[in-house]
């Protein structure tokens, strides 16, 4: 086969070369196809961009082609790829078309059609495959080319629909978009406890040289580890919640959704992501390569990821990950109850444990007494191993339970709440002789808006049909004091925590008939247009008191 080729040279951003060759015989050969083939993805590919980092999405088996020229003129031109994967194992190829050696690039007038090719001097082939990968690896490629070449890259996702980002960069001197790893990267557990693990990593090179514009951020999750910063936030997204674009960036309260908690504490912000698998949290820390991760569950294997993240361009890279299980709990310690003695529980509601109190039964019949003093708890009863009783517990509460002589019940109370709460609890098998005194229907106080005056505020409450001590005490407070107050009431506290100046009266009264068991009580010698708080104590047999739900009133500023 006789053949004859010249080389024509197009607009470099179109196509840097295309050979036209024909033969005498102009037989359809397989190599001629390829080449069709070779041409028609340079016309339905797009051009990467140098310098910039590009997001390419792919659709499942269908695949996506880039290109790039390194142009006429540059003498052994360095260029580098870097292909992150933000989700499934993906396929990629760098393909090269070089101008073949011995085709300068212009044809002399005629010979082409006159002059045939000898065996020495048959044009090589066009194409070349010079990189392949598969996976989920963030991968870069560094080549270096001494001539004029096209680049085409191919991306192919087989699993599902995903996307990727790729940098193409030709300029290997001025600086690096991602930031630099150490030449260890791997990421060490230096201490585990039972509800913490202590990280330390080496400095990334990057932080030396730049730190105001770099930060470490830390990623939590009870899953797998991830391979770089977007596979982390597209398995987030995929969990059912809307993430921001970057972690770098993404840390501002009006951006969380639903399901996300941001804590600011120590100039650390942390962003804790409620998903199906478990909580996925994310600290950033600044440029601290120690960190202890707080309030983890016991006994819990979690997966630990760093990400060096430049803040100016949000170009990250990622250590090598690491995991660790926590301690398992220890045995809660549990606090003996005895007939009739009452124990006064504070809990932290930050850290959520059960507080454990035992009581062996000495009767069949036994009655537990609750009195919430602040706060929310739940409370859970179990006798010899089976749960008797779980509720909500509110203000004073009873509870008789049946059982047998020498039952074990496992009284269990946490905090539902963050802040602090506390309750006293008072087991006992005589009911007749109640710690507490009779309560009546409601301990509101309610006042008279048309009783005020400028001097004085008439208040009621409800009594019962036992004859018991009341006592009334006052406290002047500010408008912006109200809330506060009211929160932070302890309802457990008797008088003693008063001041003696804020007692306005004690009285004895009772009703056969519960429809009139109720009082009313006017306190004069107010001021004018001022908030008070109003509170009522009840006293019974034992003289342990119950507090009535405090009562803002404020007097009229015009009489």
């Amino acid at each position: 086969l006789k053949m004859s080729c010249f080389w024509l040279y197009l607009p470099l951003h179109l196509l840097m070369a295309t050979c036209l060759c024909h033969s005498i015989k102009a037989p359809t050969t397989s190599s001629q196809q390829s080449f069709k083939t070779d041409l028609f993805n340079f016309y339905h590919s797009l051009i990467l961009a140098d310098g910039k980092e590009t997001t390419v999405h792919l659709l499942k088996d269908i695949p996506k082609r880039y290109y790039f020229v390194l142009e006429e003129g540059r003498v052994l031109a360095p260029f580098s790829i870097t292909v992150t994967p933000c989700d499934v194992p993906i396929e990629w190829s760098i393909l090269v078309y070089k101008s073949p050696p011995g085709f300068p690039g212009k044809a002399t007038p005629g010979d082409h059609d006159t002059q045939e090719v000898s065996k020495s001097q048959k044009a090589p082939s066009l194409v070349s495959t010079i990189f392949n990968y598969k996976g989920n690896s963030v991968e870069t490629y560094m080549g270096m080319s001494s001539h004029p070449a096209l680049y085409l890259l191919e991306f192919l996702s087989t699993e599902r629909d995903t996307h990727i980002t790729v940098y193409l960069t030709t300029d290997t001197t001025s600086g690096h978009l991602y930031p630099e790893l150490p030449m260890d990267p791997r990421i060490d557990v230096v201490g585990v406890g039972h509800t913490t693990v202590t990280l330390t990593w080496k400095h990334s090179p990057s932080v030396l040289q730049h730190s105001e514009n770099i930060q470490y951020c830390l990623l939590v999750n009870e899953k797998h580890n991830y391979k770089s910063l977007c596979a982390a936030e597209t398995a987030i997204r995929s969990s059912g919640m809307k993430l921001p674009p970057t972690l770098a960036l993404s840390l501002s309260p009006y951006l969380l959704e639903p399901q996300q908690v941001m804590i600011l504490s120590n100039s650390e912000l942390s962003i804790i992501n409620k998903v199906s698998s478990g909580e996925v949290r994310q600290v950033c820390m600044g440029t601290r390569n120690t960190y202890t991760v707080p309030n983890l569950s016991p006994s819990t294997q979690y997966y630990f990821d760093v990400f060096i993240v430049n803040l100016l361009t949000n170009a990250s890279a990622a250590y090598t990950g690491t995991f660790a299980r926590t301690l398992e709990e220890p045995e809660p310690k549990v606090t003996e109850l005895k007939d009739g003695k009452v124990i006064h529980v504070v809990l932290d509601g930050k850290k959520q444990k059960f507080y454990s109190l035992q009581y062996q039964a000495r009767h069949k019949k036994i009655h537990f007494t609750f009195q919430l003093c602040r706060g929310q708890i739940r409370v859970h009863i179990t006798r010899n191993g089976k749960i008797v009783a779980s509720e909500n517990l509110s203000g004073l509460r009873y509870l008789s339970l049946k059982g047998k002589l020498l039952d074990t019940y496992l009284v269990q109370l946490r905090s539902t709440e963050e802040s602090n709460s506390s309750v006293k609890v008072q087991a006992s098998p005589h009911f007749h002789k109640p710690l507490f005194p009779l309560l009546p229907e409601s301990l509101k106080i309610k006042s008279f808006s048309k009783l005020r005056t400028c001097r004085s505020v008439t208040i009621a409450w409800l009594g019962t049909q036992e004859e018991s001590k009341y006592c009334v005490y006052r406290k002047r407070i500010e408008e912006d004091q109200i809330w506060r107050e009211l929160q932070s009431a302890d309802r457990c506290s008797g008088p003693e925590s008063r001041h003696k100046s804020e007692k306005v009266l004690c009285k004895y009264f009772y009703d056969l008939n519960l429809q009139r068991a109720v009082t009313t009580e006017t306190i004069k010698g107010l001021e004018a247009g001022t908030f008070y708080l109003f509170d009522v104590y009840l006293f019974g047999p034992s003289g342990i008191p119950v507090r009535y739900h405090s009562k803002v009133v404020k007097t009229r500023k015009k009489c």
